[in-house]
């Protein structure tokens, strides 16, 4: 197990610890229970229809061989060598580079990249842009991503139960005739349990791009291939940001595909891409890990 399937495992027990706290702390077990069970079934349904939701939001375009050869055989090259199901592979008409997997595991899994991307980059550099994908695929990401969604979806709903019932003079406890905490600290939290919760769920998020850069690389065996399409589809989104992106789905792009120079990095769902486009140079100055 690497350092960063090791994060993502440590983020995940954060997250779930931060839930059970303020849920015993503001909900008592009922409010826990109804607070997880609304999250679990909104992320579920999300989850189980995700591709579907997203693939139609962007206007994607399925392929096959015979419309994109060149795409299609990649696809299904990197499947073969990954050991994966063949993907379905999808087209977005946008003037935006990008690309992003979607899928509730690799049997149910879809790859789409944009027609610009296409256009912008080698052969080589779109090997290493689907090949990160796949990676995305291979690690189950869109899972991992939906638990922590749903994990941070009923820390913030906790906390709306908890908001109102202090409005409302309530606050109560599984019947206790008042809250165990007081107005400030129920403030504080009300304020700083959602922030955390969110800065955790993308914390997340960076850790995946990280091992999925990683994979990628090890996969398309070219480092330096996904390190200049990285580059390239940066400077892309800067130049012409995807002005239909939606910010739920921002983390599923291999590049957010918002502007984000106003963001600090602490709110991002991707890491910096100088900081991933140096770790693959590294990779390319050693030996590439295993794709595993």
């Amino acid at each position: 197990m690497n350092t960063n399937t090791l994060k993502t495992a440590f983020l995940l027990t954060l997250l779930t610890v931060l839930f059970i706290a303020i849920g015993g702390l503001i909900g008592g077990k009922t409010g826990v229970v109804i607070a997880f069970g609304l999250a679990l079934v909104m992320n579920f349904v999300s989850y189980w229809f995700s591709d579907k939701i997203v693939l139609s939001m962007y206007k994607a375009q399925e392929v096959t061989e015979a419309d994109a050869p060149v795409l299609y055989g990649i696809v299904r090259k990197l499947a073969t060598k990954g050991r994966l199901p063949m993907p379905k592979v999808y087209i977005i008409p946008s003037g935006t580079p990008n690309a992003f997997a979607t899928g509730r595991n690799p049997q149910h899994a879809a790859v789409a990249v944009t027609n610009t991307l296409m256009n912008m980059l080698t052969e080589e550099e779109l090997e290493g842009v689907l090949a990160h994908e796949l990676a995305h695929v291979y690690g189950r990401d869109i899972l991992i991503s939906t638990i922590a969604a749903t994990i941070a979806g009923a820390i913030m709903t906790l906390v709306d139960i908890f908001k109102w019932g202090m409005i409302f003079g309530g606050g109560n406890r599984d019947g206790e005739d008042s809250s165990p905490l007081g107005a400030a600290a129920g403030i504080a939290m009300i304020i700083i349990a959602p922030i955390a919760a969110m800065l955790v769920q993308m914390a997340v998020s960076r850790s995946r791009e990280y091992q999925a850069d990683e994979r990628g690389a090890a996969l398309c065996g070219n480092p330096m291939a996904l390190a200049s399409a990285l580059h390239k589809i940066s400077y892309g989104v800067e130049t012409a940001p995807m002005d239909d992106a939606k910010p739920a789905t921002a983390h599923m792009f291999i590049i957010n595909p918002l502007t984000g120079g106003s963001l600090m990095n602490l709110f991002s769902t991707h890491p910096p891409v100088e900081k991933r486009i140096e770790r693959l140079r590294q990779m390319a100055r050693n030996k590439p890990v295993r794709f595993e």
